[in-house]
């Protein structure tokens, strides 16, 4: 973990890094947050996670987000990139406390587009948890395997898109009805620019999400749609930290 100063304005900002540069197979990340009673934090990462090939086992990732009464916690590592053959479970589970406030969620890349490579082989398992008061209220799962080009394909799962991502918004003493239409408006330039994005309010949560050709724009649009709930949502500045900047 690194702990840059934060610009004028912002929390306490930590860094996750991976020292390896990646995650190959069999390695197990075991990430556990806590924001205490009151207190704020951003929390993201130092470059884009890539998930090596693998021959058979699979890496898996744990991070557990535990967020106290009146504490705001944001979760915004950058892409995730799945290597052909790669092979990851990754599970997610917020735990909000009386009054606490949540903003994250991630993006998934399909293979190395830059260098041509399409994610055709392998495995993602990928779960999220979001519980308020102890009790479960939004869970959702996905499992890419088997015949994954012809998964991505399918207009009825990912249309070909090169990455997808997600938002979570559990805003603290107010209702996120009233985020819903400004959300609507970012994503509604998302969708001029190719994508197909939507949001949505439910269980208390405005969840958000993308599917993208172009990751370089998903990467853009997640950004944009952050900034506006942070400012909106959070009282915290309308642009990400600086990492999100490089």
């Amino acid at each position: 973990m690194l702990f840059p100063a934060p610009a004028d304005g912002e929390p306490p900002v930590a860094v996750l890094v991976t020292t390896s540069g990646g995650l190959v197979a069999g390695d197990r990340l075991d990430i556990a947050v806590r924001v205490e009673a009151g207190a704020r934090a951003h929390v993201t990462a130092s470059a884009a996670e890539k998930i090596y090939r693998s021959l058979g086992a699979t890496a898996e990732i744990s991070q557990r987000l535990t967020v106290g009464a009146g504490a705001v916690l944001e979760f915004l590592p950058p892409e995730t990139i799945l290597f052909d053959g790669a092979r990851l479970r990754r599970k997610t589970v917020v735990e909000l406390a009386e009054r606490g406030a949540f903003l994250g969620g991630d993006i998934v890349v399909f293979g190395r587009r830059a260098g041509g490579e399409r994610f055709t082989k392998g495995l993602l398992h990928e779960t999220w948890e979001v519980w308020r008061d102890r009790r479960l209220v939004w869970g959702d799962a996905l499992h890419l395997d088997g015949d994954i080009p012809d998964t991505i394909a399918d207009p009825a799962c990912f249309d070909g898109a090169a990455g997808f991502a997600t938002l979570i918004l559990a805003p603290v003493g107010r209702d996120p009805r009233e985020f819903i239409e400004g959300a609507r408006a970012v994503q509604a330039t998302a969708i001029a620019n190719g994508m197909r994005a939507g949001a949505t309010v439910l269980a208390g949560l405005l969840i958000a999400r993308w599917l993208a050709a172009d990751t370089l724009a998903l990467r853009g649009a997640f950004a944009a749609l952050a900034s506006r709930l942070r400012a909106e949502a959070l009282a915290l500045p309308p642009v990400l930290p600086r990492l999100w900047q490089v």
